[in-house]
């Protein structure tokens, strides 16, 4: 007998009955089709259950087979119960699910948290993930708080306060930053942050059950003295800040107010969380040391990813504390993820203490350089009204508006004619004293930049 063609002919035999009949209907019993088409009732059953999977029919316990509910004709499942059981939605989780939404085909994307794929060094880094991928050793487990030489790495990059013992990999810069959160707060305490700040940031806090309060910054970051009187009402123990093109501004904190701030969260008691994102974007001149390297008595956790300048698959960060908050963020990192891949871990360390690393570095600040002068003349070109400070790094321009535009409905009309942008609003923690959007001109090659502020000039009032 041959199975293997029965077993095609049962199959054939219910779909041609299965399609000629309602929902419902009764299939001929197994040992029917095992006379019919002699077969093996072993074969019969095997071609029901490929059935069953495609859907075209179901079983029965104890009763049989029967025609399936075509998709279009099966009850829509209650699921109103999760509400209920769910409770309210965190806030800060729809605009970010925006932010890193993938941009409809067509469109021209002037948004985005990490390099197009044309600036991205992928073949580096696909030849680092082959040679750790033929090691059998990094598909071991590994230390829980991540291979020593990469830790070393970052805490050299730190400045050289920190030590390789002091850090801990995490699988990117969120990751590091939500269990900062939940380290070193409880529900209910105060989070001071730069406004406006880093959306991501705003919707960790959030989803950590803490009470968000902005600190306003100008040209030059976060202003020092509403910071000192923020931590004089609030008690607060913890601020976070990005003093390098921070997301969205671009400011940089400029020498004076770099001690400044320090004083001031040293006065307090208080940490600072540092997120260093942009350490590898700096267009004009270097970038000044971190904050981390100038403080000597551990009040700044530090925090720095390699995602944002190489490419969003490279889930590699680390996290730094010295003392008890070294501690507690090492603890923390354990319970939420155990420990960090092997393989990206050793292909992280070969890239970056390679030549390639280097080179992608130089490549990576010339391209930037040349979009965003590609940005900055379309806009002047075509939107001659907005207005904004010139960042000397990183990914973004905060585009001032004109008073009385709506950026939210601006940024939807945007996505109509085709150039997708992300509005000022969320990235505030509180009303928003003037709209903006966040123009990203890493995201679109620079033939693309006119063509894209031209669209956006359509969606304009």
């Amino acid at each position: 007998m041959n199975d293997g063609n029965a077993a095609g002919r049962v199959i054939q035999d219910l779909r041609a009955q299965a399609a000629a009949a309602p929902p419902g209907t009764r299939l001929p019993s197994v040992r029917e089709l095992t006379a019919r088409h002699q077969a093996s009732p072993v074969t019969v059953a095997e071609a029901i259950r490929r059935l069953v999977a495609q859907g075209v029919v179901e079983t029965r316990p104890g009763a049989g087979t029967f025609v399936s509910a075509r998709p279009d004709q099966r009850p829509a499942p209650d699921l109103s119960w999760q509400t209920v059981a769910l409770g309210a939605r965190p806030a800060g989780e729809l605009e970010l699910q925006a932010l890193l939404a993938t941009p409809a085909a067509g469109a021209i994307p002037l948004t985005g948290g990490y390099l197009e794929p044309g600036l991205q060094p992928s073949a580096a880094l696909g030849a680092a993930l082959a040679r750790a991928a033929r090691q059998p050793a990094t598909w071991h487990r590994g230390p829980v708080e991540g291979r020593a030489d990469l830790r070393a790495w970052f805490a050299r990059e730190a400045g050289g306060r920190l030590r390789a013992d002091d850090m801990v990999i995490c699988p990117g810069g969120q990751a590091a930053l939500s269990s900062a959160l939940r380290a070193l707060t409880s529900p209910g305490d105060t989070l001071l942050v730069e406004s406006p700040t880093y959306l991501g940031a705003l919707a960790a806090a959030r989803a950590a059950g803490l009470q968000v309060v902005p600190v306003p910054a100008d040209g030059d970051g976060v202003r020092p003295d509403h910071l000192a009187a923020a931590f004089a009402r609030t008690g607060a123990r913890l601020f976070y800040c990005q003093p390098l093109f921070a997301n969205p501004h671009g400011a940089t904190l400029p020498g004076e107010r770099r001690e400044e701030v320090a004083v001031v969260v040293r006065d307090a008691g208080a940490f600072m969380l540092e997120d260093d994102y942009a350490r590898d974007l700096a267009i004009d001149g270097d970038a000044p040391a971190p904050l981390a390297a100038e403080d000597p008595d551990g009040h700044v956790i530090y925090l720095r990813s390699l995602t944002k300048s190489a490419a969003p698959g490279l889930r590699i960060a680390a996290i730094g504390a010295r003392g008890p908050a070294g501690e507690r963020l090492r603890t923390a990192r354990l319970l939420d993820d155990l420990y960090v891949s092997g393989p990206l871990q050793q292909a992280a360390v070969e890239f970056v203490t390679a030549p390639a690393w280097q080179r992608h570095r130089r490549a990576l600040r010339t391209a930037l350089r040349d979009r965003r002068a590609a940005l900055l003349t379309a806009l002047h070109r075509h939107l001659p009204q907005v207005s904004m400070d010139i960042p000397r790094g990183g990914l973004h321009l905060w585009a001032r508006l004109p008073e009385g535009t709506d950026d939210v409905a601006l940024a939807g009309a945007a996505a109509a004619e085709g150039v997708v942008v992300f509005p000022g609003r969320p990235w505030y923690a509180a009303e928003p004293p003037a709209p903006h959007l966040r123009l990203t001109y890493a995201a679109a090659p620079p033939e693309l930049m006119d063509e894209a502020v031209r669209r956006l000039a359509r969606a304009f009032p």
